[in-house]
């Protein structure tokens, strides 16, 4: 079945609004209370939002609601040029509408669970990291689809890889991975001094790892498609 781009528009919205909820709200709200429950607990949110995103919606949309995924698919063949502005401009709302709700409904704490790299770091450490933890990504999200969802998997396979890039790395890069899930934050708090790197890496990331995989989906699709 094919979708149209509002269709796409809709879910790719509501499941950047689900993910940027998930992964922000759980940052403020531990700070809220204390930080009792540390990184795992960052790391365990967005695995349960993608979890429910790629379920709800992977078959719709492919359920990037992430930018930089979107032009990983873009150099893959899987989506058109016209449809990056129809997932850039879902990613980016749905990721401003889910900061509005984590400030109205959960707190400002932690510059809204805004995205920070480690300075105490090397530059030259932490663009890598940011770069790898995207890259990573993207590869876990271009096997399941290549292997047809890994049978059944897809969304713990994505929102795992999410998770454990955030618990091993986010002391490092943040690990944000995620452009639209950086910015959004940072544009309500007012902290936009580390967007650059988070507009900048994970894209390098998944364009890498889009040409890695180009190959790769060119014979499929000529298998299928004699």
């Amino acid at each position: 079945m094919t979708y149209s781009n509002l269709q796409i528009f809709i879910v790719e919205l509501i499941g950047t609004f689900i993910l940027v909820t998930f992964a922000t709200g759980s940052i403020v709200y531990n700070v809220q209370i204390g930080g009792p429950y540390g990184i795992w607990f960052a790391a365990v949110a967005p695995f349960i939002a993608l979890i429910i995103g790629v379920y709800s919606f992977g078959k719709i949309s492919l359920a990037h609601f992430n930018p930089a995924v979107t032009i990983g698919y873009y150099i893959t063949g899987h989506i058109t040029k016209i449809q990056i502005v129809w997932y850039f401009a879902a990613e980016i709302i749905g990721a401003i509408l889910g900061s509005l709700f984590v400030m109205n409904f959960i707190g400002t704490e932690a510059n809204l669970g805004a995205n920070a790299p480690n300075f105490d770091y090397s530059f030259f450490l932490i663009f890598p990291v940011e770069v790898l933890a995207s890259g990573l990504l993207m590869a876990v999200i271009f096997t399941v689809v290549y292997t047809k969802g890994l049978k059944g998997f897809s969304g713990i396979a994505i929102g795992g890889i999410v998770g454990l890039d955030i618990f091993f790395l986010a002391f490092i890069s943040g690990a944000s991975m995620n452009p639209a899930r950086a910015l959004a934050p940072a544009l309500l708090s007012g902290v936009t001094s580390d967007l650059w790197l988070y507009w900048t890496a994970p894209y390098v990331g998944t364009m890498v790892v889009a040409f890695l995989f180009k190959g790769k989906f060119q014979a499929q699709r000529k298998q299928e498609n004699p």
